[in-house]
């Protein structure tokens, strides 16, 4: 009975850890919380009168669960999901989660959602949560050896590697920045300063009503500011290397944008919304703070 009691305070203790760990491995806090539901049963079916570190302990068996959730989302055909704008941000989805998701990171969730099971789980247990190797192999049932590769591989892939040197990325990043903190605000004017005269938006999925190609800063930006819900749901991302925004609702992929920037203006704007065109793109975190805050 004391053990029960000790297991069960230090699980209490232990649950937003658990829940952080979930959710950025599986990038749904419904699925997190079915995971970490799952870690409690099988904790409570074992004494832990002989174990030394419970959290250490309590992460391994909730990186297992994720795991397994893993691999049968992607043999269910899930590793991919883009879904309506409707269903993930005005309402229908939870609140919480579309909070989580900004204190996590927009772009990262999205890259991580482009990872292997095995990649993922190595990745946020080690570089987001400080996991040793060693407990990380035993979770992957590999050697610390190749634990050690899948993180670095999905490092790799989480990163990105620019396409332009640092000065022009920076500027693409301010620029960029400042489009869509102009966006977010509904700022006409600001949206005006950083769109050129004749810039030109190109969108491969068409609303009703809408057209496959708009000119001219003043229509774009009209246009853009009937949008401010895709606003909240985007974030800068490295986008084959270049600064673009990802509009991703709770953290599933829906939107790609990839400006051109030329001076301190956009140019041109290319709106991908295929499915087939969205995942031929390499997707990393913008250089900057989105790692370091995922925590």
């Amino acid at each position: 009975m004391e053990t029960e009691v000790r297991l069960a305070e230090r699980f209490d203790a232990d649950r937003g850890h658990l829940r952080a760990v979930a959710y950025r491995m599986l990038g749904s806090l419904d699925e997190a919380d079915d995971a970490v539901q799952e870690t409690w049963l099988r904790a409570s079916r074992t004494d832990i009168g002989e174990i030394a570190n419970v959290t250490g302990w309590l992460t391994t068996i909730i990186g297992r669960i994720c795991l397994d959730m893993l691999r049968a989302r992607r043999r269910r055909g899930e590793e991919f999901t883009a879904e309506p704008l409707a269903a993930t941000a005005s309402g229908a989805g939870p609140e919480e989660e579309a909070v989580l998701a900004e204190s996590v990171g927009l772009a990262l969730l999205v890259v991580l959602d482009t990872l292997g099971p095995a990649e993922r789980v190595a990745f946020v247990l080690h570089d987001l949560f400080a996991v040793p190797f060693t407990d990380v192999a035993a979770i992957l049932e590999r050697s610390p050896v190749a634990a050690k590769k899948l993180a670095s591989r999905a490092r790799g892939r989480v990163r990105g590697a620019p396409a332009v040197p640092p000065a022009d990325l920076m500027r693409q990043r301010e620029v960029v920045g400042a489009f869509l903190a102009a966006s977010r605000a509904g700022d006409l004017e600001a949206l005006l300063a950083v769109l050129a005269p004749d810039v030109v938006r190109r969108t491969d999925r068409v609303a009703p009503g809408g057209e496959a190609e708009v000119r001219g800063a003043r229509r774009i930006a009209e246009e853009t500011l009937t949008n401010t819900a895709r606003a909240r749901v985007a974030a800068l991302a490295l986008v084959d290397g270049e600064i673009g925004l990802v509009v991703a609702p709770r953290g599933r992929l829906l939107l790609v944008l990839r400006p051109k920037v030329d001076g301190d203006r956009v140019t041109f704007v290319d709106v991908i919304g295929d499915p087939a065109r969205l995942r031929g793109l390499r997707i990393a975190s913008p250089p900057g703070r989105d790692i370091e805050n995922s925590r």
